[in-house]
């Protein structure tokens, strides 16, 4: 009997490396931009199903006229720290599937949690260009993770910023996204008081676990703040009198109207989220960028998702 041939992988299956390859930043950010603007783009409600041990499998679908998708990811937050053989578990696991409409093929299956990260920096690098008072920074992302590495990343080629300052309750992983920082030409260094960096810095990402509040002091009179880590009402990142100033004193927006039953730092502040504008109204009505301080909350959504798997799909449309 003759050795079963050797396995290929499914076609069009891409590793997280191809994945971000097919999703750059300039081109995923006018791909989000289009989706907005599209009225074929349909998002129903996404599946959050809790797990035995605290985790979270998220089942995502969405469509436009031409494609289809399906985003399966699990969220373990136990894995924060954990890993083996000096390899970390990530904490968001899971693959999108790219389906053509007419004909019904897959066309692509993406690494889930590459599309999370880089669509979601996307999100804040769109809403930053087209809301922060201060887009040149300096920068402080809280949380050094795979978030953390996008968010950096992605306003490093998107805005002028020079400086970034990192906090993390891992030291060893803020040095690590320091270093990555500083091999992207930024200036760059660690703080143990995120809250204290705040006087410092007008541009600020918050990406963290979302399982405490990690920002409190108030912020600057032309502070940005894109708070991405909390997307059930029970996470949070930002305190309830923070999020209270930025309604107060400054305006609020959010990435989905979903947001008014997900975003916990403002459902915990006891604010009515269905009065903030979506990042939809920002580039359908043109809203301009407002004065004093702005907080971006975003909970993510598979439009989003499905923008990028629009970008993605762009060089097979070529051919």
């Amino acid at each position: 009997m003759s050795p079963a041939p050797p396995t290929s992988p499914l076609p069009g299956l891409l590793d997280p490396a191809q994945t971000a390859a097919r999703l750059p930043w300039s081109a995923l950010m006018a791909e989000i931009t289009r989706l907005l603007h599209d009225d074929a783009a349909q998002v129903p409600p996404r599946l959050v199903q809790a797990l035995p041990g605290g985790g979270s499998l998220l089942v995502m679908p969405a469509f436009d006229s031409q494609v289809a998708i399906t985003k399966l990811i699990t969220f373990t937050p136990a894995n924060a720290g954990q890993g083996i053989d000096g390899m970390q578990r990530a904490t968001i696991q899971g693959d999108v599937v790219v389906f053509d409409i007419a004909t019904g093929e897959r066309r692509l299956i993406l690494d889930g949690p590459t599309i999370t990260a880089r669509r979601t920096a996307a999100v804040s690098l769109l809403a930053a260009r087209r809301l922060a008072p201060n887009p040149q920074g300096p920068l402080l992302i809280v949380g050094a993770g795979v978030q953390g590495k996008a968010h950096l990343e992605a306003f490093a080629e998107g805005l002028s910023i020079k400086e970034v300052v990192i906090a993390s309750r891992s030291a060893s992983s803020a040095e690590r996204l320091a270093q990555h920082a500083q091999s992207l030409g930024l200036q760059a260094r660690v703080t143990q008081d995120a809250n204290a960096a705040l006087a410092d810095c007008p541009l600020v990402v918050t990406c963290t676990p979302a399982n405490a509040v990690v920002l409190s002091a108030l912020p600057r009179s032309d502070a940005f703040i894109a708070a991405v880590g909390a997307f059930t009402p029970q996470m949070v990142e930002l305190s309830p009198a923070l999020c209270q100033h930025f309604a107060a004193q400054g305006t609020v927006f959010v990435d989905t109207a979903d947001a008014g039953h997900e975003a916990g730092d403002l459902l915990q502040a006891g604010l009515d989220v269905s009065r903030f504008a979506t990042l939809a109204d920002v580039v359908r009505q043109g809203i301009q960028k407002p004065a004093g301080p702005v907080l971006f909350k975003s909970c993510g959504w598979a439009g989003w998702d499905l923008a990028a798997a629009r970008t993605a799909l762009q060089p097979l449309q070529k051919n």
